[in-house]
């Protein structure tokens, strides 16, 4: 991979509910994007510099939608599509504008998408509780990508559906141990303790680190060249030897309960095998700038933890 990291390529387009777009990759912009499994919309801050006044006032007024894509000429894929929140005109100088473009990845369908329906007592199982949910999103272009296995168990009796999709999904999701999100437009629900399908992103300082690994006590904290293929609940692989342990104060460990200890042994120590789960995905980038990373927390996995599996939407 280290041979495709060495020309910087980037796309923005901004897209209306008519389906039409308008592509801004030539200009100038810089973007910050942070995408996690907590549930909650992924999003995205994009500022474009000394926009022409027509095009910039027809961004506020006409698009809804903006897609991001990033990284090099042989490994490059989308980073961010979600709903424009706010787009807002304003000037760094005299003589320099910016327009700047707030958005969230399914951030419509998260606080719109209602459920109203009912399923039949021979078919009250979670994967069809969860094809509900999703399809009161598909409106607001949410689609299905991986959901955790469900198992076949019913529930003893039908089930009335009314309320809002997050509230059942949330639900679902803490019954099979897993969390969901929307990542990219699709939706996913993965076990807490397993992976989306692939193989783990290998990095190492010819692919693309930056620095040491250093554990943290929210995870393994990773710094390393903007990567596409790096996904939420997703794997990377490192060589263990370059992770620096944290230091902890005196204080601190004579103040931790045993139960605190015992959960950061289990969550956040350094992986034999390299392998961990990504938590949280930063990127910051500048299109005539330097910056050009991505910042991840992970926690250590188990290579052979359970992938998702498509359940359809149907």
């Amino acid at each position: 991979m280290d041979g495709l990291q060495y020309i910087r390529k980037a796309s923005l387009k901004v897209v209306g509910k008519s389906g039409s777009g308008l592509d801004l990759s030539n200009l100038h912009f810089t973007f910050s994007i942070k995408k996690s499994d907590a549930q909650t919309p992924n999003a995205a801050v994009i500022t474009i510099f000394n926009v022409a006044q027509d095009t910039a006032l027809q961004i506020k007024k006409e698009f809804t939608r903006v897609i991001i894509q990033a990284g090099y000429e042989g490994l490059f894929g989308v980073i961010f599509d979600g709903n424009i929140r706010q787009s807002r005109i304003g000037r760094t100088s005299g003589t320099d504008t910016f327009v700047e473009i707030s958005a969230g990845d399914g951030d419509q369908a998260t606080i719109s998408a209602v459920v109203n329906t009912t399923i039949a007592a021979s078919q009250t199982t979670q994967a069809n509780i969860i094809a509900a949910s999703t399809n009161s999103m598909q409106p607001y272009n949410v689609t299905v990508g991986y959901v955790a296995p469900t198992g076949n168990t019913k529930l003893p009796r039908g089930k009335s559906m009314f309320g809002m999709a997050t509230d059942h999904l949330r639900r679902s999701a803490e019954t099979i141990g897993a969390t969901w999100s929307v990542q990219d437009g699709k939706f996913q629900m993965v076990p807490r303790t397993g992976v989306l399908p692939g193989e783990a992103v290998v990095l190492t300082p010819s692919t693309g680190l930056i620095g040491f690994p250093t554990q943290t006590d929210k995870g393994i904290s990773v710094r390393c060249l903007l990567n596409p293929q790096i996904r939420v609940a997703g794997l990377i692989k490192l060589d263990s030897r370059l992770v620096q342990e944290a230091q902890v104060a005196a204080d601190k460990k004579a103040s931790a309960s045993s139960s605190t200890k015992a959960a950061a042994t289990v969550d956040n120590h350094i992986a034999t095998d390299g392998i961990y789960r990504v938590l949280v995905t930063e990127y910051s980038g500048d299109t005539r700038g330097n910056d050009w990373y991505a910042d991840l927390t992970c926690l250590a996995a188990d290579a052979s933890a359970p992938a998702g599996e498509e359940v359809s939407a149907e």
